[in-house]
């Protein structure tokens, strides 16, 4: 029985939806970081004669990924404290998940959210200009850092789906994750 019981709890925590829910309650109360992957998007890749002014030159969101932002906003919008400050990527498709999701009031470009180098040439400089936002921030509300999987994966070691948030908060030299929220 007392297996049974440890089994049921275990499924429980790792369920996505229990997850979700979860970290849905520490938005509510404020005061956290949110880094979430931009809404899906075309392709894998980003051409080859990308530039980072130029959206006709990079991989962009699908009407999906479009769809998808609206929503993240609306349930950030419905379940969670206000939202202070967002920052995002300089790539559009990062930047158009935040304008979608949140409008453009409170929307900064931050290029340290910017796709870290495939060398790995800017990822200590980005992380820790990243990791400096984070900890200085003491808002009520939230703060929502709009950025891609590789970004995320080296902040705190794990994966992010497209249009996932992951809540997390500074603990020492690395982030700590607090919550997740899946939005399909």
């Amino acid at each position: 029985m007392a297996r049974f019981i440890l089994a049921l709890l275990a499924a429980l925590v790792l369920s996505p939806a229990a997850a979700t829910e979860a970290g849905w309650a520490l938005l509510r109360d404020g005061g956290h970081v949110v880094l979430l992957r931009h809404a899906m998007a075309t392709g894998t890749t980003d051409p080859a004669n990308f530039d980072i002014e130029k959206c006709s030159t990079q991989r962009n969101l699908s009407e999906r990924g479009k769809q998808q932002a609206r929503k993240i906003g609306a349930l950030f919008a419905a379940r969670a404290a206000e939202v202070e400050r967002i920052l995002a990527s300089r790539y559009c498709r990062t930047f158009d998940t935040a304008r979608l999701a949140f409008g453009e009031r409170q929307l900064e470009k931050f290029e340290p959210l910017d796709l870290l180098a495939p060398d790995g040439s800017d990822t200590q400089a980005k992380t820790v200009a990243v990791m400096a936002e984070i900890g200085a921030f003491t808002g009520s509300g939230n703060m929502v850092l709009v950025t891609h999987l590789e970004n995320i994966k080296a902040l705190t070691g794990q994966n992010a789906r497209e249009g996932e948030a992951v809540i997390v908060r500074v603990e020492g030299d690395h982030l700590h994750i607090l919550g997740r929220i899946v939005f399909n």
